[in-house]
């Protein structure tokens, strides 16, 4: 199994290289536009690098909606979680977002506004229990956060064994500014991670952190800043 130096590389590396490649001047390297990542399934799960190194990512890509987690997105991971769950070379899995600038902005909420009362409450049972599936897995899980990971995006980042991001992430539960009650996890795991008292001012007043605060609070393990520490990382 690789070393922890040597996936935390791997998830650097990820950071940056999205970073340079949204960059003025790198003009070089690959675009991904909207129109190609709309035509995509929601939730793609792949090998990274050679098939033989046991990383997985899992990647969210609704572009149009930066992530939203709609009914097809949540049976599309929960697929995912049970394709990595049966593949015995699975060593690591990485959670990702293939859109520029964010990593998911939470529940779905147009496509909740159609939905009934017995629906929505479904749905949300449905995402906790997908978000608690993904966190009993037996490998490590590492979300990889670029951009906005707000309500149900951080439930699902929280869900991970640990919290990779990039100097631009910025973290939150808004949803109590819409009177709704974080309900995919996020009340039981972000006080066991940062404590009762910081979990309860970040849910009570809906407030977003950057990557730094959620360092210091203890939320997330690294924040990485430039190609600098990509190569202190390779180093190790």
């Amino acid at each position: 199994m690789r070393s922890s130096w040597g996936i935390l590389a791997a998830v650097s590396g990820h950071l940056t290289v999205r970073q340079a490649s949204a960059a003025p001047g790198h003009h070089s390297l690959p675009v991904r536009t909207l129109q190609t990542l709309a035509q995509r399934e929601p939730v793609c799960l792949k090998k990274l690098s050679a098939p033989d190194t046991g990383v997985l990512e899992l990647t969210l890509q609704r572009p149009e909606v930066k992530n939203a987690i709609s009914w097809e997105l949540m049976t599309r991971l929960r697929g995912a979680i049970h394709k990595i769950e049966a593949d015995a070379t699975a060593k690591v899995v990485l959670v990702a977002s293939s859109v520029p600038g964010v990593f998911c902005a939470g529940a779905d909420l147009k496509e909740r506004r159609h939905m009934s009362s017995s629906q929505v409450k479904e749905y949300a049972n449905s995402l906790r229990s997908t978000f608690s599936y993904f966190e009993a897995l037996s490998i490590p899980t590492i979300a990889v956060i670029e951009g906005a990971a707000l309500g149900g995006g951080l439930e699902l980042a929280l869900s991970c064994d640990l919290r990779i991001c990039g100097e631009n992430a910025t973290l939150g539960l808004p949803e109590t500014g819409l009177a709704i009650i974080p309900g995919a996890g996020g009340t039981q795991r972000l006080p066991r991670i940062i404590g009762k008292s910081r979990a309860k001012e970040l849910i009570f007043t809906g407030r977003r952190c950057d990557a730094t605060e959620a360092v210091l609070m203890g939320n997330n393990s690294l924040v990485v800043f430039s190609f600098h520490h990509h190569q202190f990382l390779k180093e190790q």
